[in-house]
């Protein structure tokens, strides 16, 4: 188990554009996934992208099979491993929630999203995968994804009336379960 240290906002490499996958099933691949779930497991993640950890692709991991203590009322999201991903919102509807992010500990804020999108990519084998999500699901791909093209969710937040600390906005989440 190997668990990596997480960047923070701030810092250049968060800003870059990922390269895409070019070589599925490899060794290195493989542990590289297998790395990012332990990370994220450690740090009760909803997600994770791989530039989070340093690592310049475009690799994201998101959900779980157990509920999720930072977000303790959200509807679980099913484990997935996605590469090279591509993004189609499904009409024009969006829906503002709150979102926080691992790179950006303690704070917490009110992001617009895609209410319905498909996304498509491929799985650490190279096998394609094509879904259509909507609510919280497809909330997490699109933060998620947004790691890839340099952007966190802070640059997303319209209204910074709705954007502060946890532990104000969400005084039932424990700070070492958000962070």
């Amino acid at each position: 188990m190997t668990v990596h240290s997480i960047l923070k906002m701030g810092d250049p490499r968060l800003l870059r554009i990922a390269q895409p996958v070019t070589e599925f099933d490899t060794d290195a691949l493989h542990l590289l996934v297998r790395d990012m779930f332990d990370t994220m497991r450690a740090v009760n993640g909803a997600g994770l992208a791989a530039p989070q950890i340093g690592v310049d692709l475009q690799l994201v991991i998101f959900g779980s099979n157990e509920r999720n203590p930072r977000y303790p009322d959200r509807p679980q999201v099913p484990p997935t491993v996605l590469l090279n991903p591509v993004i189609t919102p499904l009409g024009d509807e969006e829906e503002e929630d709150w979102e926080g992010c691992l790179s950006v500990p303690g704070l917490r804020g009110k992001v617009p999203r895609w209410s319905r999108i498909r996304y498509t990519g491929f799985d650490p084998y190279g096998d394609p995968i094509d879904r259509t999500v909507d609510g919280f699901h497809a909330r997490v791909v699109q933060h998620e994804c947004d790691h890839l093209v340099g952007k966190l969710y802070p640059m997303r937040v319209r209204d910074f009336t709705q954007f502060g600390f946890t532990e104000v906005l969400f005084p039932d989440i424990s700070a070492t379960e958000d962070d």
